[in-house]
């Protein structure tokens, strides 16, 4: 079965869908009725179930065809997978940046704290130095 065949058992299936509307709005419209015809009503709510049985039908034999030809593999033609290449780089990516920004963060901080540590030594020297000088 080709392509287009497939489309066009959707687009009937999309047709009975509507006439499986269609008769059960005319089935609410007759009970809506002062006076309902019960012929009409059960007319209408018959097409109304023959036409849901045959979409459940022809949706489970395009349900079950799908589930046979999809192997899990991408379509010849498809770009789903390359699609996905792609979104699986863009993640690793931000990721990698995430992960150097927070190294980038650590490592600023521990410049900070050695700058920190070197003037505090600095400062205690100074303070050593001219402690000694002044005895």
């Amino acid at each position: 079965m080709t392509a287009i065949d497939k489309i066009q058992a959707l687009d009937l299936i999309e047709r009975e869908l509507i006439l499986c509307l269609q008769s059960a709005g005319a089935a609410f419209t007759e009970l809506s009725k002062e006076k309902t015809s019960q012929k009409a009503t059960e007319t209408n709510v018959n097409q109304y179930l023959k036409s849901l049985n045959n979409v459940e039908t022809k949706l489970s034999e395009q349900i079950n065809y799908l589930t046979q030809v999809s192997t899990g593999q991408p379509h010849e033609g498809s770009g789903y997978a390359s699609a996905k290449v792609l979104q699986m780089a863009w993640h690793r990516i931000q990721h990698v940046k995430s992960r150097i920004k927070d190294l980038e963060e650590c490592k600023m901080r521990y410049i900070q704290a050695n700058r920190m540590q070197s003037n505090r030594v600095g400062q205690n020297a100074a303070s050593n130095t001219a402690g000694v000088m002044l005895q």
